[in-house]
């Protein structure tokens, strides 16, 4: 699964947006994944759930969270949200606060979200690509440095 275009479309995107708190840069990220048609809001609710349960390890890197929940029948398909908030946001992770980047990440099962979660750490660890996609000013520019 390396083709970015079908788990990432246009309408999972929300570019410079506002959020007055981690969940609701969360509640962001899951409108997208349903504006994709890969979730329902119930899903949204368990990303928020997921993290007031088992805390921000979401925060995966300085200013990225990677919001998610177990597959569920919430999920209608697997995808992508991608939400860079225009002010960052405290989410409780004192190595990796404050976030700016909300990727939501819906899988089918267990399989596909492994997948999906492996394509888009694979892109994440390099400080590089990190960097230019913290700059990037369209889907296409995003999903072009994910696949480079």
């Amino acid at each position: 699964m390396t083709d970015f275009q079908a788990f990432l479309p246009d309408t999972s995107f929300a570019l410079d947006v506002p959020a007055s708190d981690w969940r609701d840069a969360i509640r962001k990220a899951g409108d997208r994944l349903v504006a994709s048609g890969f979730t329902t809001d119930a899903y949204t609710d368990q990303m928020i759930e997921t993290v007031e349960k088992m805390g921000p390890y979401i925060v995966i890197a300085p200013g990225l969270a990677l919001a998610h929940s177990r597959p569920s029948e919430a999920v209608l398909g697997t995808g992508l949200s991608w939400v860079r908030l225009s002010t960052p946001v405290e989410f409780g992770n004192k190595a990796n606060d404050p976030v700016s980047l909300v990727i939501g990440l819906a899988g089918r099962d267990e399989q596909e979200h492994l997948q999906v979660m492996s394509a888009i750490a694979g892109a994440l660890t390099d400080a590089k690509k990190t960097e230019q996609l913290a700059k990037a000013g369209t889907p296409d520019e995003v999903r072009a440095i994910l696949e480079s």
